[in-house]
């Protein structure tokens, strides 16, 4: 599937080269905190109020440090990784909108905060891990989604035209928009219910509705149909005059990517609100559904029209990687 999202560095205008490897780069980071700081809540989830005195005491204790090193790990996490969604955020809401990074820099804020908070009163909650692997899965979407953009936009002279990838970009961007603006306000006002039903369980539940409020999968839905739908038509060497039927099941898949990541949200909130999801599973919930609107446009590639392959185009060849 990423040969039909790859385009060389060489074809690519600088600047494109440029956010490709910055992106890479705060990606790698974020992965490789996650996992440290994973390991460093280890200790927390053995915690439990039968043990020992004194065991439970030398628990607390590395339990504390563990906490302050989390800390110490995550923030380059949440001010450089995250930079891309600070921007974006700032941006959608200075034009009065509710984007996709809205949500998750609510997110963030809504578990980092408290994390600092608990971590320098030495109690309470924290959600380091749970704030460092949203970032990575995020920036994981975040990057299959500029790959899809950067060959989708390469390979625009592959028999679309531009008015109908763009009339397929707004259908898909209105549906997301309005998807966020309820989710968000639907998070919110489930959260102060809880707060009102139970405080303990207000910030993790609502923390858990707002990462899976955001709209990865359906962010990455039509680009990625759109760029696997060019790449593998040139790899097979389809001409455009005989290409109608592919097309229409470009769009198709692209339709079933944005309605599939829709309906996969609004039947994942009702369990989430019952706070049956905490935050880290939320994240990984959402890498899932990313990864599995790439893998429904990857079907494109053996689509029946490319049953007669050709050697693979210069633009695209065999091997070519990020």
């Amino acid at each position: 599937m990423l040969l039909s999202l790859s385009i060389p560095h060489a074809q690519l205008p600088e600047a494109e080269r440029l956010a490709r490897r910055r992106l890479l780069v705060q990606l790698g980071l974020a992965w490789l905190v996650m996992m440290q700081v994973m390991m460093l809540a280890f200790p927390a989830y053995l915690r439990h109020d039968g043990m020992e005195p004194e065991g439970l005491a030398v628990l607390d204790w590395a339990i504390f440090l563990m906490n302050w090193a989390s800390l110490v790990l995550t923030a380059p996490v949440i001010v450089y990784c995250a930079l891309p969604i600070w921007q974006g955020a700032w941006a959608s809401l200075r034009r009065g909108r509710i984007a996709m990074d809205v949500p998750v820099a609510l997110s963030i804020v809504a578990s980092f905060v408290p994390s600092v908070h608990a971590t320098f009163a030495g109690r309470g909650e924290v959600y380091f891990e749970s704030v460092s692997m949203f970032v990575a899965f995020l920036l994981t979407a975040r990057y299959l989604a500029l790959r899809a953009q950067q060959t989708s936009r390469l390979l625009g002279e592959g028999g679309w035209k531009d008015a109908e990838r763009a009339r397929m970009g707004a259908r898909a961007d209105h549906v997301a928009t309005l998807f966020v603006a309820i989710q968000v306000l639907a998070a919110l006002v489930v959260g102060a219910l809880w707060w009102h039903l139970d405080p303990a369980h207000a910030l993790p539940v609502t923390v858990s509705l707002l990462v899976m409020s955001c709209p990865c999968a359906l962010a990455i839905s039509v680009p990625t149909a759109l760029a696997v739908g060019d790449a593998a038509r040139l790899r097979a060497g389809l001409p455009v005059s005989q290409a109608d039927g592919y097309f229409a099941a470009v769009r198709r898949v692209a339709a079933q990517n944005v309605y599939g990541s829709l309906a996969w949200h609004v039947l994942a909130f009702p369990i989430a609100a019952m706070g049956w999801v905490t935050p880290w599973l939320a994240a990984l919930a959402m890498l899932l559904s990313s990864l599995a609107v790439a893998a429904n446009a990857w079907r494109l590639s053996r689509h029946p029209a490319l049953a007669s392959p050709v050697p693979a185009l210069a633009v695209l060849p065999a091997g070519s990687s990020a």
